[in-house]
């Protein structure tokens, strides 16, 4: 599996966050990481191990990240945005703050292909818009 598709899953993830309560959270990602059948046959535990760290680091952080994510987008709070951008969001400010093996434009290209794939119209423009403000 390619980073793409890793990042993908662990979006996918993240987004369930907004929807279950913390004690929930470890049974969703063993559900979640049940599900391999669309996963490549060859390295399936590899890229089972990759996004609950991934995951579990971005949670981890989730209180520090929203917060990040506060002071930085001006006019809007982590609590009012949509979920998926949100969760989109979250994952990126994770990788730009930090994940060191993630170059800062590698994570924002990123959020924006995953809020054209899974966001409405504007959510691209908004993600970029809130991802930008990190690289100052």
């Amino acid at each position: 599996m390619n980073r793409r598709e890793i990042r993908e899953r662990i979006f996918k993830l993240l987004f369930r966050v907004e929807f279950y309560k913390a004690a929930e959270l470890e049974e969703q990602k063993e559900l979640f990481l049940e599900d391999t059948e669309d996963f490549p046959e060859d390295g399936i535990e590899k890229d089972k191990q990759e996004i609950a760290q991934k995951y579990d680091a971005v949670l981890e952080k989730l209180p520090e990240i929203d917060g990040m994510i506060d002071d930085k987008a001006t006019g809007w709070s982590s609590r009012r945005m949509g979920k998926v951008e949100l969760a989109i969001i979250r994952l990126a400010v994770y990788e730009i703050c930090f994940d060191e093996r993630i170059p800062t434009g590698v994570a924002i290209n990123e959020a924006v292909e995953l809020a054209k794939n899974y966001g409405q119209e504007g959510s691209a423009a908004f993600v970029n818009g809130v991802l930008a403000k990190f690289t100052v």
